[in-house]
């Protein structure tokens, strides 16, 4: 992807706006832009950091083109590493399209996807976890997304990786050092001290790695089947959790036909609800349809939540609910605890650890069943809000390697297998660790990774 030619490209989001933004990068920004751009005063616009406002002039016919006001960063303290130039306008697509073709036209060219962000990297401005985390920031749709990743791109899980890649680093030396000197054979103890050390690195690198199970939720969202028989209020449900009427309710059994889906979230958590339809013994054909993808929906659903209506007795159909339920993606909700309780706890089945109340009318209930569904998908994560988190699969397949590579080497070790052998071992638990920052990654796998940023990033 990377030459050393300009590139130019609208880095605001498309559409009308009271600004937009045509960003360049290369060593040919200033000149490219000092063709176009006529300041109102007589600063040079060679000084860098410094907002000028002048016109933008069309060189083939003088017209004016736009009230602009051009900042210009020079090399290296620029966010590619490069002669940078931002020119902000007023937000028309028709302006901000002539502003970029006017520079296209003196040299610059069409940035790629993630291209400004590619040669922040390759310029060593940021590692590839920063720059990850760049389009985390972007992507984001909670704040809790956003903390996240601005915890990434403030270099979280680089600082935390130095360390223990620094110690790797001290047993591959002393391991090096005994194979440079055969005479020299390890001693039990030198080699208890290497293995509390790499135990140390293996220990450290898990926690991280566990993290993913709750990150990948956070960064991709999770899907929560609401269910149950029919008229325990799945639909009353639904719509306090989303914050809105979405779901028809009425007192009439059934009267939800179909899974109904909405996003929303859920302390910080993206998340697709999905209001089902009441499952239920029925001879209705359109009714059994809505039953059989309501069944779909449960089984593609990161979590049920099972509500029961605590105004009735607990019937057949909850017991077949909660017995086909799986234990591990279930929460039982009782609603209706705004009515008189004929609810008895005791009648639900061995299994079921822990019953919520809630009321869908009043909305008694409801945050200690966020909470609890925070802690369902979170697990231990949940009381470490502010550590790191990994959120990407492909650092998390590189940390998963790295610990396989870690754990082999330890067994060699205690084996007393030859140096070489267990060096081959480490030198690759290294490699992977280098994945996560961009020391050890192939072209083709970086282009993978920047061709899902946007243009102008």
């Amino acid at each position: 992807m990377y030459s050393d030619d300009t590139i130019a490209a609208i880095s605001t989001p498309p559409g009308r706006g009271g600004i937009g933004v045509v960003r360049l990068s290369g060593a040919a920004s200033l000149e490219i832009t000092t063709a176009i751009f006529h300041p109102k005063s007589e600063a040079q616009l060679q000084t860098p950091n410094r907002a000028h406002f002048g016109r933008l002039i069309d060189p083939a016919t003088g017209e004016t083109v736009d009230e602009v006001i051009l900042t210009s960063f020079r090399s290296p303290h620029s966010y590619t590493g490069e002669d940078v130039v931002e020119i902000s306008c007023h937000g028309s697509p028709i302006i901000l399209g002539r502003v970029l073709q006017l520079a296209i036209d003196r040299g610059a060219r069409i940035a790629e996807p993630g291209e400004f962000t590619f040669r922040a990297f390759l310029n060593k401005r940021i590692d590839l976890a920063q720059a990850q985390a760049v389009r985390d920031v972007i992507n984001a749709q909670t704040q809790y997304q956003a903390q996240v990743a601005t915890r990434q791109l403030d270099g979280a899980l680089s600082i935390r990786m130095t360390p223990l890649k620094g110690t790797l680093v001290e047993v591959i030396v002393h391991l090096e050092s005994s194979v440079e000197f055969v005479e020299e054979d390890i001693s039990p103890q030198t080699t208890s001290m290497l293995l509390t050390k790499l135990q140390s690195v293996i220990d450290s690198l898990s926690t991280i790695a566990d993290s993913f199970s709750f990150g990948r939720y956070l960064r991709e969202g999770f899907d929560l089947a609401i269910v149950g028989r029919p008229n325990v209020g799945k639909s009353s449900v639904f719509n306090r959790l989303i914050g809105s009427d979405r779901a028809i309710v009425t007192e009439l059994p059934g009267t939800t036909r179909d899974a109904l889906y909405e996003s929303t979230a859920i302390s910080g958590v993206p998340v697709r609800l999905i209001d089902t339809a009441g499952i239920r013994e029925t001879t209705d054909l359109v009714e059994s349809i809505g039953i059989t993808r309501s069944r779909a929906a449960i089984a593609d659903a990161d979590i049920s939540l099972l509500v029961l209506d605590g105004s009735e007795p607990l019937t057949g159909d909850d017991i077949k609910l909660l017995n086909h339920l799986s234990e591990g993606g279930r929460i039982v909700a009782v609603n209706k605890t705004d009515l008189e309780a004929r609810f008895a706890v005791a009648s639900i089945p061995a299994g079921v650890s822990e019953v919520i109340g809630i009321s869908a009318l009043t909305g008694e209930g409801f945050e200690s069943l966020t909470a609890k569904i925070f802690e369902h998908l979170a697990g231990d994560a949940a009381t470490e809000r502010d550590d790191v988190m990994l959120t990407d699969a492909r650092q998390h397949a590189a940390i998963r390697k790295s610990i396989e590579q870690l754990v082999d080497a330890s067994e060699m070790m205690n084996q007393r297998e030859l140096e070489e052998i267990v060096l081959l071992r480490l030198r690759g638990s290294l490699a992977a660790l280098g994945e996560i920052t961009g020391e050890t990654l192939t072209e083709d796998i970086l282009g993978q990774i920047f061709s899902t940023f946007c243009i102008g990033k």
